[in-house]
């Protein structure tokens, strides 16, 4: 089959296709690029077709797709969806077609219009973030236990994530970014700050590798609040690009250290992490309180380094309305959790 490249090329018989529906017209309702192209697609049929579809495909922009291409990001989702979109044990868009060519870098993912089926996309102004909050731990307590060992063959980082340059090159990359922030923030946001970029910046390869102990599953990897949605009090996840293997309380601190506001975070930690405890052993795999409590201390660098590298970039990746509140609120975790003792001992 055919991957489409533009959204022009998204036709009535392409849907037929893929589907394995008849489909008499295709139109597009809503269209936008950014990390990849993005249409809500309107399809008439016959009964059995959704009424609507959403389809992620190369950007639109050839800069951005040349960049996409290389780092391959929409090839490893495409990927993921294609091998797992069916049966992974939390809510993801319904996918009903997902295929990539990792040679030239091309994919498509149809799936399902989440607007379409009343659900609704949380933020954290949100009076009931700490409801979201509270389903996110159950969810991610069932995906992490349902593939704790489990091989994942089908698992493919991004191909910009496999590379393997020189340890002065790969040092140079991870700290990149944080050198922007810091140049830009370092004053602004204060000591803790200043001293955790400034540390990074020098050990960042053994503060990397920190982040590998512990046991690995499947994990979504990018779980801020911007790639969740809520359906009939469930939270769910899209954007899996950056799945990997890794500790699941990974994904936990990221959500709670980038997501949740400061205060909620500061007086709902505990409780959160005993709940996604309690939920892990529920499903079979019992994690004892000062694992989960070191782990979340040394994974809210990583939540860190992953709003401030954002925010680093400005609007050329994200607009500043968006970047900014992950970058205080981070920032706060890593004060709060003091991180720079925690180095202090383990490095």
């Amino acid at each position: 089959m055919t991957i489409p490249a533009a959204v022009e090329e998204l036709k009535p018989a392409w849907f037929s296709e893929v589907l394995g529906m008849k489909v008499d017209r295709v139109e597009v309702l809503d269209a936008h690029s950014g990390t990849t192209g993005r249409a809500r697609v309107g399809l008439t049929g016959v009964a059995t077709l959704p009424a609507s579809v959403f389809v992620k495909l190369q950007p639109f922009s050839p800069e951005q797709r040349g960049f996409l291409r290389k780092i391959g990001l929409g090839v490893a989702e495409a990927r993921l969806y294609d091998a797992v979109g069916g049966e992974l044990p939390v809510r993801i868009p319904r996918v009903w077609h997902a295929a990539c060519d990792a040679a030239d870098g091309s994919f498509v993912m149809v799936l399902e219009d989440l607007a379409a089926s009343d659900c609704r996309f949380p933020t954290p102004a949100d009076a009931d973030v700490l409801g979201v909050a509270t389903s996110l731990v159950d969810e991610l307590a069932l995906l992490h236990a349902g593939y704790r060992g489990a091989e994942l063959s089908w698992l493919t980082p991004p191909d910009g994530m496999r590379r393997k340059p020189t340890d002065a090159e790969l040092a140079s990359r991870r700290t990149h970014f944080i050198q922007l922030a810091l140049d830009q923030f370092g004053d602004e946001l204060g000591p803790a700050f200043r001293a955790l970029a400034e540390r990074y910046i020098a050990r960042s390869g053994d503060v990397i590798a920190l982040f590998n102990e512990g046991e690995h599953t499947l994990i979504h990897g990018d779980d801020h609040i911007g790639n969740l949605f809520v359906d009939d009090g469930r939270t769910g996840f899209y954007d899996w690009a950056v799945a990997s293997r890794a500790p699941g309380v990974r994904d936990v601190a990221y959500f709670l250290c980038n997501s949740l506001p400061v205060e909620t975070r500061r007086a709902e930690q505990d409780s959160l992490l005993a709940r996604y405890r309690g939920a892990l052993a529920a499903n079979g795999w019992t994690l004892d309180a000062q694992t989960v409590g070191d782990q979340y201390r040394l994974f809210s660098i990583y939540s860190w380094i992953a709003a401030v590298s954002t925010a680093a970039m400005g609007s050329q990746w994200q607009p500043v309305e968006v970047t900014r509140p992950a970058l205080i609120s981070t920032t706060a975790a890593i004060e709060d959790l003091d991180v720079m003792g925690l180095l202090a001992e383990r490095l």
